[in-house]
């Protein structure tokens, strides 16, 4: 256990399908039932039985079609947010500064639409997405460093696949923690949020933090609470998150990108969030500017 971090259980997954891997985005589709998105521009659906073997996977192509670029670098999908009531997904393409919401089925763009202006760099944009309880969705970029205070981020009104939706700027200072990698909603309406940080040893040190989304205001610079890091013997890439609740308690479930590198692994983690700081604790500032 480090922090609020309680290690529950993990798996690595491997695959002989030269298209698995580099899992960028994670979510939960029901009990043991995960949906992974990679950049690539591929998913993966699979089911982990309560003995732990898997079942049911099936890696297929995103709707990249309709003369669509056929180069990754506009195939890079780095978060996604799936909403249970409708069983549609949301998708965030980097390299475009796109987000697509997709059919239940993954087979077709339902809507698609680019991020408001200015638009962020090609390889630094957004990284994680989030919708909220009440229709609106956080995306954080990875690294849009248009302003001293912080990384760029936007929160969208409703739905940020549909043309024309408002949405304000707001940014985000990780102090120290690293870049966002990803992002997902706390059962108490929270966002939690998964950092990266490159170094030695280990070369990947992944911290995760919480935000209040009610301090989100245009130009507002938000500052999260270090809840806890992935100790050492699990260090990795972790790209990809996901939250769920089982028998009253909160886990988060963590899948890392090995960038199709044989010295990395995909791993798929899950975590106790135990002991959570309360709403509205020091550590969860804002400043306005």
């Amino acid at each position: 256990r480090t922090g609020a971090l309680r290690f529950v259980r993990g798996w690595r997954l491997v695959s002989p399908n030269d298209a698995f891997g580099g899992f960028s985005a994670l979510a939960i589709l029901g009990p043991g039932r995960f949906q992974l998105a990679a950049d690539n521009g591929w998913r993966a659906r699979l089911t982990l039985r309560p003995d732990g073997t898997v079942v049911d996977a099936r890696i297929v192509a995103l709707p990249f079609g309709d003369g669509q670029s056929q180069r990754k670098s506009q195939r890079d999908v780095e978060a996604m947010a799936f909403d249970p009531a409708s069983g549609k997904s949301w998708v965030a393409l980097e390299g475009s500064n796109q987000v697509w919401r997709l059919d239940p089925a993954l087979a077709r763009i339902e809507s698609r639409a680019r991020l408001p202006k200015p638009e962020w760099p090609a390889n630094r944009g957004p990284e994680a997405m989030v919708r909220l309880a009440d229709g609106r969705t956080a995306i954080f970029s990875e690294d849009a460093d248009d302003d001293p205070h912080g990384r760029a981020a936007l929160l969208f009104a409703g739905d940020p696949a549909e043309p024309g939706t408002k949405a304000i700027r707001f940014f985000y200072d990780s102090e120290r923690k690293g870049l966002v990698s990803d992002a997902a909603p706390l059962p108490d309406g929270r966002i939690l949020l998964v950092h990266r940080r490159l170094g030695f040893d280990p070369v990947f040190t992944t911290i995760l933090g919480v935000v209040d989304p009610a301090d989100i205001r245009p130009g507002a610079t938000l500052t999260s609470r270090t809840i806890g890091r992935v100790p050492a013997p699990l260090a990795d890439n972790y790209e990809g998150a996901a939250v769920t609740v089982r028998d009253g308690r909160t886990y988060v479930w963590l899948v890392s990108d090995d960038n199709f590198n044989g010295w990395q692994r995909t791993l798929l983690v899950e975590f106790e969030l135990a002991e959570l700081p309360l709403p509205g604790m020091a550590g969860s500032k804002k400043a306005a500017r």
